[in-house]
């Protein structure tokens, strides 16, 4: 009985394991695409606080020292009420430096007719580009048109009214023929050194998120990246969300939800599951999770508490409770919510994950240290007695 127990569950592995890498094989062979317009999911309230929240808001990171550092600094003295003014201020400008490039669908290039003056045929040999270099005027309202040889006046391709509108009004940045790295022999070197924050930014800049390019090019980036299982290196910048939201999109979330189970993050492991639930229609009830997720500390008051650390060392009048939490690195309300999360993540790898023994021993893993984590904070606060919150 023992023996044939084992032979059914060795089908059962097989099965899993074949099912992902015939996913895996189609993944790696062919540039992932929208299949449709991606835009109103992806600016829904619910989906942008989702991205938001997954994306994290680690200050450090966001604010980390640029290549070639600044050779002066600025001091002030503040009041206590000033500083708390300014770690406010510095939130919001982290907020602004971590907002989301548009995911739009691909815009047809279709050229429409303005006119046909047929008086005009044969009067020249050239075509006639014209462009609307009026002040003040948005970049996707600036028009740019063609007067074709036979008359015709017709609105420019794409590529043409780009390069015109970045010759008279060029945009900061941006390059009027294609940067050498985003050909297909730079670019896969830049993909193979992990530069994959620099490339989307510099895709940003060279590209509207409507153009084609924009969406091949970021499409092997994620694709290369979930290969790579390099996250971390997307992690509390722009280009996270979006990211998370093109492997929701294509049913690939199993290497990044590994990883967050990996690095404790169980609160974004869960909102990335209700990312997939939503998008796909799944009918699970991901609702009642994501209000009681938002009884407890947000994003926000979790960077706010980080930047307010090094104030209250200084000042030496830190409780024992805080200095407990800070060296086992979760509070009460983290186990709980790492309570909650655990049974959503755990449905989702049983139901609809591809890698399941993989994110079985993942959550197995975590579920253990974090066992002794907990016995070890209650030992800690037991023995001060401290009272959990």
């Amino acid at each position: 009985m023992h023996a044939i127990k084992q032979v059914h569950l060795l089908a059962n592995l097989k099965n899993v394991v074949f099912k992902t890498s015939v996913r895996n094989a189609a993944i790696k062979g062919v540039t992932l695409e929208y299949d449709k317009d991606p835009q109103p999911l992806f600016t829904d309230p619910e989906t942008q606080k989702l991205l938001k929240s997954v994306t994290q808001l680690q200050i450090e990171k966001v604010f980390r020292k640029a290549t070639v550092q600044k050779l002066s600094s600025e001091y002030k003295f503040m009041t206590t009420e000033e500083l708390e003014d300014e770690f406010q201020r510095t939130i919001e400008r982290a907020k602004a430096k971590l907002q989301m490039p548009p995911v739009v669908k691909v815009k047809d290039d279709t050229q429409k007719i303005i006119s046909e003056d047929k008086a005009l045929k044969g009067f020249s040999d050239t075509k006639y580009v014209i462009t609307d270099i009026s002040f003040g005027i948005k970049p996707t309202e600036r028009k740019v048109v063609v007067r074709e040889t036979d008359g015709t006046l017709r609105y420019a391709p794409m590529d043409v009214a780009k390069r015109m509108k970045q010759l008279y009004v060029p945009l900061p940045g941006r390059k009027i023929r294609t940067p050498k790295m985003f050909e297909d022999e730079h670019f896969q070197r830049c993909l193979d050194e992990h530069k994959y924050e620099f490339i989307l930014d510099r895709l940003v800049v060279q590209y509207e998120p409507y153009e084609a390019d924009y969406h091949r090019l970021c499409s092997k980036v994620y694709q290369h990246l979930n290969e790579t299982k390099e996250f971390d290196k997307l992690r509390s910048t722009r280009h996270f969300g979006p990211m998370a939201f093109f492997y929701t999109w294509h049913k690939c979330i199993d290497d990044l939800l590994y990883d967050m189970i990996r690095r404790d993050y169980l609160r974004n492991a869960a909102e990335l599951i209700a990312l997939y639930y939503k998008i796909h229609n799944v009918s699970e009830n991901y609702g009642e999770l994501l209000q009681k997720l938002d009884q407890y500390t947000s994003m926000e008051d979790s960077a706010l508490k980080t930047l307010r650390n090094p104030l209250r060392k200084a000042l030496d009048n830190g409780d024992i409770h805080e200095e407990i939490e800070t060296a086992i690195g979760k509070s009460s309300k983290d186990f709980e919510i790492d309570e909650m999360c655990l049974g959503f993540i755990e449905h989702f790898i049983s139901t609809h994950a591809l890698k399941k023994v993989q994110l079985e021993l993942a959550v197995q893993t975590l579920k253990e240290i974090n066992a002794e984590k907990k016995q070890l904070y209650e030992g800690l606060s037991k023995a001060h007695g401290v009272q959990s919150n």
